[in-house]
């Protein structure tokens, strides 16, 4: 027999090396993977001039080819490329492991699932965790606790003196604090929430440490940027802009080791920027003229922040409300851009508009004061900048036009109770995607976007602005413009790299990024958004510029576009945490869309499977084996009794031994899920630190294929038997993605009722006689609301001999008390 079609080991590798069999073409695809329901488009990029005339889908189990097409969109030259291809596959919507190939060229392997984007909302929130000032939970410490003391107040009696503003989030890997990227990130944060709530959960407190606290995480996060924002606000007129300055570049460091000094007599404290609407910075100034841009910020934040906040911190959600109002007010008094303050350095956030800021906290107020006149100040600013400006420009300055999306757009666009503004802020939105569809048509990945310093944040807002177009209209007339740009974040681009740290974890993605975390300790930093690539013309001018690194994507650099994973390019490879925060509505949207293409109500733990369906009132018998079978005849004859089947998982040991060839045959006859369970029991992960590994991929892989070479000598494939159960039932997210790579389902058991440990022997402290199981699993039936329903019931196939109570022999009695219950049993299909 054929060696398994488990030589996906060479898929595998695909991720570390694209393109196994050419190094002249490549094939770029979403390395997260698609939805059934959505558009699905692989890009082909060639160093020669030829044409592609059909490309295949392949499953990676079988090896088949599923669907194959000659429709196919031509390129030339582009970027580093001298010709390219669109290949379209959004009709093929079978979930499974696929692999595009074109020629002998193949693309890394990828998945289509309704689950591609299950957590992805709460992942990038590791990351603003990171990024955490004041108590950092990463790091289990805290920092900047002196901040600050005021510059620029014109009360020269309170100029220089302390001011609490210690907390809210560092802006990227250096420890600078900004209230234009804090408060858009606050918003971002708590927008994506109210729009996408079912997608996110609680499993941290509100300082970001592990336990619930009744809130979901992303709330938490929101309100610990708010609480800073309310002490940048300390009284009303008066705001403060930023904490700290370019100063903070003196050096590589963790933020709780953090000595820098910006004044002699300060300590440690770092100045804090006061509003005055003028210029402010010492060798370089900027071009501030008004506060408007900043306030407008303040006031949206404070206004959504008071709206969602109301159940959780009724007292804080009236501060808020107050300071909104506040801050809305003192917005219309002084308009104007209120830039941040550059220091020995010529680099700022060089913002130039602020009707957005005003038009975003005009339509969040009209949901506080109920009054007519606030929704048409709304509309008033909007139509002062009908687009953001950025959009079908060809450069721009640092954060000229911030935020990259006008949200304020979309709520007067949703708003029914006036039709006319609702047509046209639709319209506005659709014009300003229209720029940007137009500059980017002609090329493979369709990315109109300018390739300026944070270019993927611009493609975030895009994403973003083009979800809420199709969300308000139903239309599907920029649908593959909107996949494009999902795809461009997610390892569909010139260099074949996602552009979010770690995500998806078993893909490619920046792996040295600018940050002392990772440069100084190794330290992952999950979920930050890196700036992403920048014209060539850019990158050749920017200072302190220095690879440490050979350069991985040399072949795909250009004097077009330039992106490097190294931690000395700090302007493509430096994660922002706005950036991040502007992910949030991004991913919980597709997360909800999967949500809505599934039938299913699985529960997963950390990845995995741990519960079917707790709507149906079934319930699949599980049974491990590694290396005793002592139960194999009583079980078969039980299952044949009651006319049911289950599910076995075997390790490669057990179907090689001899001794068990009769069970086995006789289960697989039966018409019972036959599957794998690693080919020599391997722990994966330390039972002290789960997130961690004991193994490599390599080992796994290898591992698992020899355990489904075994598997297959008994005439059963890889494609009839897709569940796999980790060995001692103990796993983390990365041997789940490892699974989900290899074309399988990682599933285990529920936990609640003691049935898994059947295996456990007198002299153990854990030990549970037969009796005490029993009874265990009919208590835990009783208490819970749905009982049993989609339980995966673990026991064992056999036992070590010290165990003279075997739990099997109750097997027909436990089937037939839940059959008088009400329960069928199902397996794995």
């Amino acid at each position: 027999m054929k060696k398994l079609y488990f030589i996906i080991l060479t898929f595998f590798l695909c991720y570390t090396t694209i393109g196994q069999t050419t190094q002249n073409a490549w094939i770029r695809i979403n390395q997260v993977g698609y939805l059934p329901q959505s558009q699905k488009v692989g890009v082909w990029v060639s160093k020669s001039e030829e044409k592609v005339t059909s490309f295949s889908l392949v499953d990676v189990l079988t090896k088949k080819v599923v669907f194959h097409s000659s429709q196919i969109q031509q390129f030339g030259k582009y970027a580093s490329f001298q010709s390219a291809a669109r290949l379209n596959f959004s009709k093929f919507t079978q979930q499974g492991t696929y692999y595009l190939q074109v020629g002998q060229t193949k693309s890394p392997i990828f998945r289509i699932n309704a689950d591609v984007y299950e957590g992805s909302a709460d992942f990038v929130l590791k990351y603003m965790r990171q990024q955490r000032s004041g108590y950092n939970p990463f790091l289990k410490d805290s920092c900047h606790k002196a901040d600050g003391f005021i510059v620029y107040h014109p009360d020269k009696q309170k100029d220089s003196t302390h001011l609490d503003v210690s907390g809210g989030w560092h802006d990227a890997s250096d420890y600078l604090q900004y209230v234009t990227t804090s408060a858009n990130a606050i918003f971002q944060m708590m927008f994506a929430y109210q729009e996408n709530p079912e997608v996110y959960t609680d499993k941290h407190d509100a300082w970001g440490n592990l336990g619930k606290n009744g809130i979901p995480d992303i709330l938490d996060e929101a309100k610990w940027g708010l609480d800073w924002l309310v002490k940048m606000n300390p009284a009303k007129h008066e705001f403060y802009n930023q904490l700290a300055d370019d100063r903070d570049h003196r050096g590589l460091r963790l933020p709780n080791k953090d000595l820098t000094k910006y004044a002699t007599n300060q300590g440690l404290a770092r100045p804090v920027y006061f509003i005055t609407g003028k210029p402010q910075g010492f060798k370089y100034k900027n071009r501030t003229t008004g506060v408007s841009s900043t306030v407008g910020k303040f006031a949206s934040a404070f206004a959504l922040g008071h709206h969602l906040f109301q159940s959780y911190y009724p007292a804080f959600a009236k501060q808020l409300k107050e300071k909104a109002i506040d801050a809305y007010q003192f917005g219309k008094e002084f308009p104007g851009v209120s830039q941040t303050a550059p220091g020995g350095a010529p680099y700022f956030y060089e913002e130039d508009n602020w009707v957005d800021d005003m038009e975003l906290a005009a339509t969040q107020l009209s949901n506080v004061l109920t009054e007519r006149k606030i929704v048409d100040e709304a509309a008033t600013f909007g139509r002062q900048e009908p687009t953001t400006p950025w959009m079908g420009a060809d450069t721009a300055r640092h954060y000229q036009w911030y935020p990259f999306v006008n949200l304020g757009h979309y709520f007067l666009a949703k708003n029914t109770t006036q039709k006319t503004y609702s047509k046209e802020f639709k319209q506005y939105l659709e014009s300003g995607i229209e720029k940007v569809f137009q500059r980017g048509k002609n090329n493979p990945f369709l990315n109109g976007v300018p390739f300026v310093w944070c270019s993927n944040n611009y493609v975030s807002g895009l994403i973003t602005q083009l979800v809420l177009y199709r969300k308000l209209t139903n239309s599907t007339k920029y649908i593959a413009m909107e996949a494009a740009m999902r795809d461009w974040l997610l390892g569909c681009n010139p260099w074949g790299t996602s552009m979010i740290c770690g995500y998806p974890n078993a893909g490619i993605s920046p792996q040295d990024p600018h940050s002392a975390f990772t440069h100084l300790y190794n330290y992952k930093i999950d979920g930050g958004l890196v700036d992403g690539p920048v014209y060539g013309s850019i990158w050749n001018k920017l200072i302190g510029i220095t690879l440490y690194q050979p350069d991985e994507y040399a072949q795909f650099q250009s004097d077009l576009v330039v992106y490097h994973d190294d931690y000395g390019d700090y302007s493509t490879d430096e994660p922002t945490m706005d950036g991040t925060a502007s992910l949030s509505f991004l991913l919980s949207h597709y997360e909800k869309e999967g949500l809505g293409q599934t039938n299913s109500k699985i529960e997963k733990e950390s990845g995995g499977i741990i519960r079917m369906n707790p709507n149906e009132k079934k319930i699949y018998l599980a049974f491990t084996g590694h290396e005793f079978n002592d139960g194999g005849e009583t079980i078969t004859k039980v299952l044949d009794k009651q006319h049911i089947k289950a599910n076995f998982f075997f390790t490669g040991d057990f179907y090689r031994n001899p001794a068990f060839k009769t069970t086995i045959e006789k289960l697989i006859a039966q018409k019972n899920y036959v599957g794998c369970h690693s080919d020599k029991h391997l722990l994966y992960a330390p039972w002290t630190n789960r997130d961690s590994l004991l193994i490599n991929k390599e080992q796994f892989t290898t591992d698992l294929q020899q355990n489904y070479d075994a598997l297959a000598k008994f005439g059963v494939q890889a494609k009839q038997a897709q569940y796999f159960m980790p060995p001692y039932e103990w796993y983390n997210q990365t041997i789940v993605d490892w699974t989900k790579q290899a074309g399988l389902t990682l599933v285990n058991y529920t936990g609640g009722t003691s049935s898994n440990a059947d295996y456990t022997t007198p002299d153990m402290p854990n030990y549970k006689s037969s009796e005490q199981i029993f009874q265990r699993i009919f208590e835990y039936e009783a208490s819970e609301a749905k009982g049993l329903n989609g339980f995966i019931l673990l026991t064992h196939i056999g036992v070590s001999p010290e165990r003279k109570d075997k739990f099997y022999d109750r097997l027909d009695e436990l089937i037939q008390v839940l059959k008088a219950k009400g329960y069928s049993f199902a397996k794995f299909e």
